[in-house]
């Protein structure tokens, strides 16, 4: 007897930053052969494409205005995601100090997020038909794909936030502990508060605090509720 091919699943993990919402996304849609979609690259993406046009990422009217130009397009391997810009690789790009200051302006213009927001629906519907997509960033679960089947919301204190990010950061691009922590509550408040889908645990997230768990632990944790939810889909 046949076993039937597990039923597509759409996965929302959301969360701030340095809760390690992309190191766990891209394994657990390894593991469990799912597409996978960085949001907060995009709009990382289409800020890089703001700072080298010249557009004034303090003034939202030029950012909206600007905002339809660029075309961004983003691979959905976890093994190798990829992200271009009218046809220019920015994944190195993008993870620049000056773009992750300016990122939080440029993502609260709503016809930013419009615009993007529209792009993710249609990657995470394409995915379907390859089992599904692990779908990560601020606000999927709340905004993004409300109906998604399951949603996590990883937390994480602030110190040990700072010290996951300061060790992503190398070279000239490396900062202290302190400055790092003052920018990732910074960048929180801008986040949480602004007025177009502000960063936000959904009402029926499964909310997981990684602040004492190892990657694999929290890998292992997601990996679990996904099969759960799989099962129980079946079972319908």
């Amino acid at each position: 007897m046949e076993t039937a091919a597990p039923s597509a699943v759409i996965v929302a993990i959301d969360g701030p930053s340095g809760t390690g919402k992309s190191s766990t996304s891209k394994a657990v849609a390894a593991k469990l052969g799912l597409r996978y979609l960085d949001t907060g690259a995009q709009y990382r993406a289409i800020t890089w494409w703001m700072i080298s046009n010249g557009v004034d990422t303090d003034d939202p009217q030029a950012v909206a205005v600007a905002a339809g130009k660029p075309t961004i397009v983003s691979g959905t391997d976890p093994a190798a995601p990829t992200i271009t810009v009218d046809g220019l690789d920015a994944s190195g790009p993008i993870r620049t100090r000056e773009v992750t200051s300016k990122v939080s302006a440029v993502s609260a213009v709503p016809e930013v997020r419009t615009l993007i927001t529209e792009l993710q629906r249609t990657i995470a519907v394409s995915a379907a038909p390859e089992g599904g997509i692990v779908v990560e960033g601020r606000d999927i679960g709340t905004t993004v794909l409300p109906d998604a089947d399951l949603k996590i919301f990883l937390t994480a204190s602030a110190e040990a936030r700072a010290a996951r990010r300061s060790g992503e950061l190398r070279g000239k691009e490396a900062t202290d502990l302190a400055a790092t922590r003052e920018a990732l509550i910074k960048r929180d408040a801008a986040d949480s508060g602004r007025k177009t889908s502000p960063l936000a645990k959904a009402d029926d997230a499964v909310e997981v605090d990684t602040t004492e768990l190892t990657l694999e632990q929290v890998v292992e944790c997601v990996v679990t509720l996904v099969e759960e939810k799989r099962a129980g889909a079946g079972r319908k």
